[in-house]
């Protein structure tokens, strides 16, 4: 399995969980108790999910455009 694969399988899980251990909280915190705590720290692990998905995404596309300037490929540009 090529490193990239395992980058973006990692992100993938990672992520993921973060994301559903984030969105149960929120809901028993706004629907299941009267607890001003669990509400927010659920929105924060949304958000953080968020963040360390696309934190992953991004270091693998710069990989790959370092590994395509190692090449000696021309990136595509827009005019």
């Amino acid at each position: 399995m090529d490193y990239k694969e395992k980058m973006l399988n990692a992100t993938k899980y990672i992520g993921g969980t973060i994301l559903a251990f984030g969105i149960i909280t929120f809901l028993i915190g706004f629907f299941a108790t009267d607890s001003s705590v669990l509400t927010p720290m659920g929105i924060g692990a949304v958000v953080g999910a968020v963040f360390v998905f696309l934190i992953g995404i991004f270091f693998v596309a710069a990989e790959e455009m370092l590994e395509k300037a190692y090449r000696g490929v021309e990136p595509y540009r827009t005019k």
